[in-house]
């Protein structure tokens, strides 16, 4: 079951983007947790890129003591480590495929768009 989001923050560095950028935050941020660092890249100004900092759904972190927050993925501490939530982490997938397919759909070619921030790393699943 997909939440339904807040939509993304999104600036632009000039008129007609012709490139993307979705960047995602970290647990228990917002989509607000990047967008300072936009101004602090110091790019052309002719440059075309927009910034997508979309907000992850809110749901409860086992590792947090089951606390609600922003999160792209449940992850609880197991006998092998950190373990992500195999459909949480596969929801984040369908939501980031999602803003990819918009930034296709506004005319951004798909080897122009790009993404950073916060991506999990390889680990247990659990359900």
């Amino acid at each position: 079951m997909r939440a339904e989001l807040d939509p993304p923050i999104e600036l632009v560095t000039s008129a007609n983007p012709r490139a993307a950028v979705i960047w995602l935050h970290g647990l228990g941020a917002d989509g607000r947790d990047f967008v300072d660092i936009v101004p602090e890249l110091g790019l052309p100004a002719d440059l075309g890129v927009r910034f997508v900092f979309p907000h992850a759904p809110m749901r409860p972190v086992t590792i947090n003591g089951g606390m609600v927050m922003r999160a792209w993925y449940d992850i609880a501490l197991g006998a092998d480590g950190f373990a992500q939530n195999a459909e949480h982490l596969s929801e984040s997938v369908q939501i980031l495929n999602a803003l990819i397919e918009t930034e296709r759909a506004r005319g951004i070619d798909a080897a122009r768009i790009g993404g950073g921030g916060v991506f999990p790393r390889r680990g247990g699943d659990f359900a």
